[in-house]
């Protein structure tokens, strides 16, 4: 099969015939039709990520159709159309059986623990456990583009973030993640505020539904600035990009009580730790709430709101490419130069 292969960690990413994958006893194999290229694969392709072995296939963002299946599943058979959280659960464990595979003890990756989907063909583990089924009116670059941004913002905003109508919600970082979240919040009928230093990423906020946007480059006083549009600050603030400024600007928005929702991840930079402003967080009795992808089960209610208009996962697709055109995309993000989500479509 053709797949993107990289050997080194910055290293070349280039298109290469490698072997096709064959099912676990218990996983599938995926036909993929579409997949998304995210800051994830950044990361990992960067060399941040532990789990990531050379030579290395990336890529986590997935829908397409199901060409074999192992021994030991039960639920799905080839021709199945499916997608998948890009965090995986064994089913097994203490968290799985509690309901959260998103955080598994034995957790499978596609495109960090094994090769992903930036390929024809892509093995996953735990089929009966995580494959979604696909909605018959549901394309694939709609299903590819849930992803793991738009799963990951609908569990902080709905799940973690608990938002309610009415409320003031600030998206810092107005990437693939953030719009996902502008438009999820929006959907709730939260009031959404959305900050990031490109206009092209604040115009799409706007489509999207952000009542309100601020250029943090241009705001000197951001802080302020939200503070007099939110009437004392936010019910919920989210950082969806992972950096120290965003992170510490997301937790100075909220209001008394409120909750800092932090999605995005840290760069090799900051090595997973961002110097917070605790006394703060203390005083004002704010809440750091975490939030990492989404559980299988929950999908449903994401294509309930599909299906009736109230969100357009796709909306956030910027553009679709090749599969050649993925080192490209990816050497982009290095200066956080992509907005919205690219979708490779044709393999």
């Amino acid at each position: 099969m053709k797949a993107i292969l990289f050997e080194e960690f910055q290293g070349p990413l280039h298109v290469q015939n490698v072997p096709d994958p064959e099912p676990s006893a218990d996983g599938a194999v995926v036909r993929v039709e579409a997949t998304g290229i995210c800051r994830s694969d950044w990361h990992g392709w960067m060399g941040h990520d532990p789990d990531i072995q050379l030579p290395h296939v990336p890529g986590h963002e997935l829908a397409g159709v199901i060409e074999a299946v192992g021994s030991e599943v039960k639920r799905w058979q080839p021709g199945d159309r499916v997608t998948v959280p890009f965090a995986v659960g064994c089913g097994h464990c203490p968290q799985c059986l509690s309901g959260n595979q998103h955080i598994c003890d034995n957790y499978f990756q596609p495109g960090f623990t094994a090769w992903g989907s930036f390929a024809e063909y892509v093995a996953l583990r735990y089929a009966d456990v995580n494959l979604v089924a696909l909605p018959e009116e549901m394309g694939f670059v709609e299903a590819a583009s849930l992803g793991c941004r738009f799963i990951t913002s609908f569990r902080a905003v709905v799940a973690q973030g608990r938002t309610k109508p009415g409320e003031w919600v600030v998206i810092h970082g107005c990437g693939g993640v953030g719009l996902s979240a502008v438009m999820i919040a929006a959907a709730m009928g939260a009031q959404v505020i959305g900050v990031d230093i490109k206009p092209e990423a604040l115009a799409l906020a706007e489509a999207l539904g952000a009542s309100h946007t601020l250029n943090a480059k241009e705001a000197p006083h951001l802080i302020e600035a939200v503070q007099d549009l939110t009437g004392g600050g936010a019910h919920v603030s989210i950082d969806a990009l992972g950096i120290p400024a965003t992170c510490r600007n997301s937790v100075y928005s909220v209001r008394k009580g409120g909750q800092h929702v932090q999605i995005g991840m840290t760069t090799k930079e900051e090595a997973g730790e961002i110097t917070l402003p605790t006394d703060h967080m203390i005083l004002n009795e704010i809440d750091l709430v975490p939030s990492l992808g989404m559980q299988p089960p929950r999908y449903d209610e994401i294509f309930r709101m599909v299906e009736t208009g109230t969100v357009d996962p796709s909306a956030v697709v910027t553009e679709t490419v090749s599969l050649e055109d993925i080192s490209e995309k990816l050497d982009a993000m290095t200066d956080f130069g992509t907005v919205g989500i690219p979708v490779v479509d044709s393999f």
